[in-house]
């Protein structure tokens, strides 16, 4: 079985520092990252995912505006025919979250139809874990 094919980007937003930093920690626990970019839209991601037959979409946003930017993006994708495309979205994600319990904010995005939903205190290697659970990836 080849590398598994992740899709990264910035929904809306150019602050990248933080996705960079995660392709660099992808990359070096195998996985095969495409960084398409950053102030994306929806369909960007999706593209990029039929276009590579991509195994996951990691979505990343900071300007806390994704409650509205990524919602309907699953439905997009099914019907774009990527039914099942792991959807993770981390980042500052909501204007005020330290505001608002955490557990609220991935309810949210959950609800959305992400897979995994990540705060900025996430650390890259929980992302990795979760990958390799969710996309069932053997370790060497």
């Amino acid at each position: 079985m080849g590398k598994k094919k992740l899709i990264t980007g910035i929904l809306l937003d150019i602050h990248n520092l933080g996705l960079r930093v995660l392709e660099a920690v992808l990359t070096n626990a195998g996985f095969d990252v495409i960084y398409i970019g950053a102030r994306l839209f929806q369909e960007d991601f999706i593209r990029a995912a039929q276009e590579t037959d991509a195994d996951a979409i990691l979505v990343s946003s900071s300007n806390g505006h994704a409650g509205i930017d990524a919602e309907g993006m699953r439905e997009k994708c099914q019907e774009a025919g990527l039914e099942n495309i792991l959807m993770y979205i981390g980042g500052n994600l909501v204007i005020s979250q330290q505001c608002r319990d955490w557990s609220e904010i991935e309810d949210v995005f959950k609800n959305m139809g992400f897979n995994r939903v990540y705060p900025t205190s996430v650390k890259p290697q929980d992302i990795v874990n979760d990958l390799k659970k969710d996309l069932e990836v053997v370790s060497d």
